[in-house]
């Protein structure tokens, strides 16, 4: 790969389930030509994992590169401790530009963590309000997912969701802009963060009419309530499944909605490639694209994440840099934790990642330069629906998923994809599975994490009850915008400013 220092833009989706994408699956009817032009030209990876299917988990872990139990990830209210280096904190060291358009769920007072620029706030809260109670499961919180996303699936002129990630691709472009105009000569790495497709499942009418003559495929698997894994039965219960009755036309109309998002997204990527090329950026900057979770968008009868089957725990993931790395694909398994110690190697022209602490992410340099790579990844979950926690080895074309509360599970998805049949009990796997069952008890001690995961929850409801009394101190992340630098000011001669701010400049 080339010695000059790269930029490098990570575009990141919410929600976003690999096998629905054309690029995984030749039969999809989802349009994303962005992504398939990105894809013809990149490295994509086959078989890449999010390490905890909930989304501010998913996303300390890939900030990090670590396991969410070595760093308290354990649910959408966990906070990531501030001493905790991240890509941004590493990167930043090394003489880059850091900064974050959009989505990361931080929760607590630190909302860079590493970053130099935010330039919009989070659409999530940052304070400890979505904890998990394990002491008193059967109570449902009111902020967690009911099945409303897929009842009143359709069209909207306008939502939440929309107006954020119309002012996330904005400011990441301006930040482009702002960048090949300026004078700081350091690279950057730009983060943007969309919140679609994630649910509810509502798209524009422009989006929706995209797939008007279009058969929008419906759920391939359907398991019968009793048939369910315990773990499949408590999400039912947390987002109301078990007691909400779904027509096939509302279950259509969510996918089609979704689909559509998922055009809006493609959109969005082609407005930012749009920009890098305009500027010249597109020269020297290493794109990434994935997402931080999956969608079972009703396989199964389940929805949304928190499970570790294929549609919720798998992810995209592209590495586009042609003149660096030959186009190809990857069919080990990988995983975002990778992305760490991966973009440390990236802005060191190769040189191997030296981290201050232990790190689980694997560089992807090797699959990258056409090498030998790992092929496994690690899971951990600790949030909704669980009552203990649910780890995943995936490794060859077999995953193991184990809770000390469950049955284990074990699928071979060489031959079962779908993951109909668990081979626990198979004498054909009998050796295997015991393996498997060795290696969790080793990797983790079960009850030392469980004893950490509830003491962090009382801890947090505890700390989120209290700080709702009296004079309440938001965390959310407020952008600054120095307006007297903008535009035009009598700070600054009217021709100097308009030199500086047309890109590109006009020859003296």
């Amino acid at each position: 790969m080339s010695s000059t220092q790269p930029n490098i833009l990570f575009i990141m989706a919410d929600q976003l389930a690999a096998p629905v994408l054309p690029i995984y699956n030749p039969q999809s009817v989802v349009k994303t030509p962005h992504l398939n032009a990105l894809a013809e030209q990149g490295v994509v990876f086959d078989s890449a994992y999010c390490n905890s299917p909930l989304c501010a988990p998913s996303r300390f872990v890939l900030m990090t590169g670590r396991l969410p139990s070595k760093i308290g990830a354990y649910d959408n209210a966990a906070e990531l401790p501030a001493d905790i280096p991240t890509f941004a904190h590493y990167l930043r060291d090394g003489g880059y530009r850091t900064a974050l358009s959009g989505k990361m769920h931080f929760c607590g007072p630190d909302q860079l963590h590493g970053f130099e620029e935010r330039l919009t706030s989070d659409i999530y809260p940052a304070d400890f309000g979505w904890f998990v109670n394990w002491d008193e499961f059967d109570k449902r919180p009111s902020y967690y997912h009911n099945m409303s996303s897929i009842t009143d699936a359709g069209t909207c002129v306008r939502s939440n969701q929309l107006d954020f990630d119309d002012e996330v691709v904005f400011n990441a472009k301006r930040y482009l802009f702002d960048h090949v105009r300026g004078s700081d000569p350091r690279p950057f790495c730009l983060t943007v963060s969309m919140t679609h497709p994630h649910d509810p499942y509502a798209c524009t009418q422009e989006y929706w009419d995209r797939y008007e003559d279009v058969d929008i495929d419906m759920p391939s698997v359907a398991i019968a309530p009793k048939d369910q894994d315990p773990h499949s039965k408590r999400l039912q219960f947390v987002y109301e499944a078990d007691k909400t009755e779904v027509t096939e036309a509302q279950i259509r109309n969510a996918r089609r909605a979704y689909y559509g998002n998922i055009s809006y997204v493609d959109d969005k990527i082609g407005e930012l490639l749009k920009t890098l090329k305009e500027t010249g950026l597109d020269q020297n900057t290493i794109i990434v694209f994935s997402g931080d979770h999956g969608d079972m968008l009703g396989e199964r009868g389940l929805w949304y994440k928190m499970s570790w089957f294929e549609s919720s725990a798998r992810v995209p993931m592209i590495v586009h840099a042609p003149e660096r790395f030959a186009p190809g694909r990857v069919s080990a398994s990988v995983s975002t934790m990778d992305l760490l110690p991966t973009f440390i190697e990236l802005a060191q022209g190769g040189k191997a990642a030296q981290t201050v602490t232990p790190v689980e992410g694997r560089s992807l340099l090797p699959h990258l330069t056409g090498g030998q790579g790992h092929d496994e990844v690690i899971g951990e979950y600790m949030g909704e629906g669980a009552i203990a926690p649910l780890v995943m080895i995936r490794r060859g074309d077999l995953k193991f998923v184990h809770s000390p509360a469950d049955p284990d599970q074990l699928f071979d998805l060489s031959r079962d994809p779908q993951e109909l049949s668990n081979l626990v009990d198979d004498p054909e796997y009998a050796d295997l599975a015991e393996k498997f069952r060795q290696e969790a008890a080793a990797r983790w001690d079960f009850d030392k994490v469980t004893e950490d995961v509830l003491w962090s929850q009382r801890r947090r409801r505890l700390v989120a009850r209290s700080l709702m009394k009296g004079k309440v101190t938001s965390w959310d992340f407020q952008p600054f915008v120095d307006a007297s630098q903008q535009y035009m000011r009598n700070t600054i001669d009217l021709d100097d400013l308009e030199a500086r701010s047309r890109f590109p400049r006009v020859s003296d």
